[in-house]
């Protein structure tokens, strides 16, 4: 299923888009507020799309690449994990390419999904977003989702523990 806004398109993720996420997912800048440091390798992109095609496959995530409508640049991608059907929740995490930044196209994508995913019976979503990244966590209370919980330390990144807020949004 595509879905569509004003000047996104979210597709599937495909195992060429690989190509296409690599160089944000090798820009340090990009990766400074994710829980894995850049990644200087193609193919281990490459093995990294293809593992999350196979979940999609399986109904365990869906991932979408987001291009921008009329240009067709690759924006980034956005992604429901930890799909969990008995109880009608998942994890939405996004990544907007620094080209896009400021430009409210992750506002757009985030969006959208919301819409996918009420229309789709989920009942509930949660993200998790690092301390200190304002960006995200401004746009996820500019959707209506909620703090709900602090994970401290809960990621282990460049030598360091790293904190997590959960936001929450009923749908």
């Amino acid at each position: 299923m595509i879905l569509e806004t004003e000047r996104l398109s979210l597709s599937p993720l495909k195992p060429e888009d690989a190509a296409l996420i690599y160089p944000f997912f090798s820009d340090a800048e990009v990766m400074s507020n994710l829980d894995q440091e850049p990644i200087e390798d193609p193919d281990e992109v490459t093995s990294r799309v293809a593992a999350q095609v196979e979940q999609m496959t399986a109904g365990a995530a869906e991932y979408w690449s987001i291009r921008h409508t009329t240009s067709g640049a690759f924006l980034g991608y956005c992604e429901f994990i930890d799909i969990d059907k008995r109880h009608d929740r998942a994890e939405i995490r996004f990544v907007i390419a620094r080209l896009g930044w400021g430009q409210g196209f992750g506002a757009e994508a985030v969006s959208a999904l919301l819409a996918h995913a009420a229309a789709g019976g989920l009942k509930s979503l949660v993200a998790s977003i690092h301390v200190g990244d304002n960006r995200a966590e401004r746009l996820m209370e500019k959707l209506g989702f909620k703090a709900e919980g602090y994970l401290k330390g809960a990621v282990h990144r460049d030598g360091e523990r790293r904190d997590r807020r959960l936001y929450g949004l009923t749908l």
